[in-house]
Parts: C-alpha cells; structure tokens; sequence
C-alpha cells in the first residue's frame, strides 16, 4: 500500500534522541533571549518541557503549549537575535513532535532547534559573521549518532525557508556526509 511505503518508523526513544539534540542546540543561545527579555521564561520553559521528554517523560499538552508559548515570545522580543533564539526554544519543544512521515519537510523538526540557534547568534551586534557556521560547526558535532540515523531515514530538507532554511540545508549536509567520523 503507497501510504505505508511513505511512513517512518519512528521509535519514542528515536523521538527522545532528536529532542534532546535540538533542546541542547537551543539551550546554547537562550542567554540572547534572555538578555533581551529577562523577565520571559516562555522559551526556557520550552526547553526544560523538551529535556523533561527526552529523559523519560511523555508528550502532551504542556509540552505542546510550551513550543507554541515560546513562539509568541519570538514575536514579542525586541531583537532578531533574541527572536531566533526563542524560535530555537519552540523547534527544541517540537522536536517530540517529528511525524513519521517521509516529507521532506519534517527535517525542520530534527533541525529546526540548531538552525535557528545558529541565525540568533548571527543576529548578535557585534559578532563575527562566522558565527552562525561556528553553531552550524558545533550542532554536527553535537548530534549523536542516533540523531543522524533518524535524520537520514528522511529525505533532504527543501529549498526555501530563508537564512533558516540555508542553515538547515548546512547542518543536513554535514550530518549525512560520509567524512563525519567523529
């Protein structure tokens, strides 16, 4: 049947792995959204709901409002950087959420967490423009190899998606490239 042969097998440990990578990405600039808005705990509560997952916990409404509260942080934050930096909370929230579907846009949920962390710290005044391929650099060598095994049982991300999607397209790249031995 075609509906099969499109479908994922998808384990909840598969799903733990892929959030525990995109909660550690985010995690890694939440200090950019922090700075801009201190008294906002919508993208921390993001991430602890995502490690709250991946160590055993199970997938549910608070997990899901918490990615849609950190989204809305985003659109209040009064920077770019620290706007990506609350999306990057969001992805890592969603993150348990990858359906097991042979899309290539599901890739964003295993993603997602680290290219939107990489473009919040690109975003910071001052920083160098090498920035983002440093994150880019430091979430290759993050992923586990559990969280590659599932990123390649998907096809490449799309085209499109702006810097993000730039970013995405980066990480899939060096993530499935047969010279990652480390």
């Amino acid at each position: 049947m075609a509906e099969d042969e499109s479908e994922i097998a998808l384990s909840k440990q598969d799903l733990r792995d892929v959030t525990a990578f995109a909660a550690a990405c985010a995690e890694a600039v939440l200090d950019v959204f922090e700075a801009d808005q201190p008294d906002d705990s919508r993208p921390r509560d993001a991430i602890s709901a995502a490690w709250e997952f991946a160590r055993g916990g199970e997938r549910g409404k608070a997990l899901r409002d918490t990615a849609w509260a950190a989204l809305k942080a985003a659109k209040s934050a009064d920077t770019a950087a620290a706007g990506e930096a609350a999306r990057a909370a969001m992805s890592a929230a969603g993150a348990a959420y990858l359906h097991p579907l042979a899309k290539a846009t599901q890739v964003k949920h295993i993603l997602g967490a680290a290219a939107h962390a990489a473009r919040a710290a690109e975003l910071v005044p001052g920083q160098d423009p090498g920035t983002g391929a440093e994150h880019v650099d430091r979430a290759v060598h993050r992923a586990s190899p559990a969280v590659v095994d599932v990123l390649e049982r998907f096809p490449a991300p799309p085209a499109g998606g702006g810097r993000v999607g730039e970013l995405i397209r980066l990480l899939d790249t060096a993530l499935r490239s047969p010279t990652i031995a480390e």
